[in-house]
């Protein structure tokens, strides 16, 4: 059986004199702070981040007309079509939002005249 803690940040105690120090941090302005001891940020920080592995996204549910065959294969891949598609979609989108991946031959593939249009219409707009 597992224990499930719920810590709400109100649940800490505060002093009078926390809240105090506290108040008076969130009146000062954003460039009186001295970030010094900070080290800048590089491109080089970033290489190796990672999503958080326990990110949600929220999901909508809604109705969403597909071709039979699509959805024949999609389903005849086993449990969790829904969320196949849903990874094929997000593998798409994230593809066309990076620029740097479109420019490698990424999606919409070139030589498919429907996503040629598709891609052509988008861009337009």
């Amino acid at each position: 059986m597992t224990k499930i803690v719920k810590k709400r940040l109100s649940d800490s105690l505060l002093t009078a004199g926390r809240k105090r120090r506290l108040q008076k941090l969130s009146r000062r302005p954003d460039n009186e702070i001295d970030t010094s001891d900070i080290p800048e940020l590089t491109e080089r920080f970033w290489q190796n981040a990672v999503r958080n592995p326990f990110y949600r996204p929220v999901k909508h549910q809604l109705t969403l007309r597909l071709d039979a065959d699509v959805i024949a294969w999609l389903r005849r891949q086993g449990r969790g079509y829904q969320t196949r598609a849903n990874a094929l979609l997000r593998d798409a989108m994230l593809e066309d939002l990076n620029p740097k991946r479109r420019k490698e031959g990424g999606w919409p593939r070139p030589n498919n005249p429907r996503h040629n249009g598709i891609a052509q219409r988008r861009r337009a707009s």
